[in-house]
């Protein structure tokens, strides 16, 4: 059994023409959008290295296959404690019931990448827009966010095996994706 790096993941990125709304509230409240550039859901991470990606592509193949594509829609503004007044807001991909599936399915090729599940309430899948401290700042900026937000929808039809290098190369970026639907 190989061993997990966090310099590699899989994960589920909304096509291109929706990133500028979710990129714009990134680049104001996201410290980990330099490196995450893509606005991502993470299905798998940490996960395997790089040189194993074709293998682990060929592998997911069949799972994926064995799922239809699905829509998408990303319309509420959650967030996560982490104790001592910070917080992480996400959007709240729906329906997620089909994003834990599929997250299940990948798992079951790599069961030993299951960090993920780890949580008091296991998966919960998310797309990260941002942190910040104290519950009064959390609640008036996720309000605020709410109320100017459009809500955007998109068909998970792929999913993503992304990697970065060390510093100064630590952007990710996608190296191979695998088809969702036959």
């Amino acid at each position: 059994m190989s061993s997990k790096t966090y310099t590699t993941a899989v994960v589920l990125i909304p096509p291109l023409e929706l990133w500028p709304p979710i990129q714009a509230i990134r680049r104001e409240h996201d410290r980990h959008s330099v490196r995450w550039v893509m606005p991502h859901i993470t299905l798998l991470y940490p996960f395997r290295p790089r040189d194993e990606f074709v293998t682990l592509a060929q592998c997911f193949s069949r799972p994926c296959a064995e799922i239809k594509p699905f829509v998408v829609k990303l319309a509420a503004f959650r967030f996560f404690p982490h104790g001592r007044g910070s917080y992480t807001l996400w959007l709240a991909p729906e329906p997620k019931e089909r994003i834990v599936r599929l997250q299940a399915a990948l798992q079951s090729v790599v069961p030993d990448c299951d960090d993920v599940t780890h949580y008091p309430n296991g998966f919960t899948p998310h797309l990260s827009v941002g942190q910040v401290r104290g519950q009064t700042a959390m609640e008036q900026l996720r309000a605020a966010l709410q109320t100017t937000w459009r809500p955007v929808s998109f068909t998970v039809d792929q999913v993503s095996l992304i990697w970065r290098g060390e510093p100064p190369d630590d952007v990710f970026r996608v190296i191979h994706t695998v088809t969702v639907g036959r």
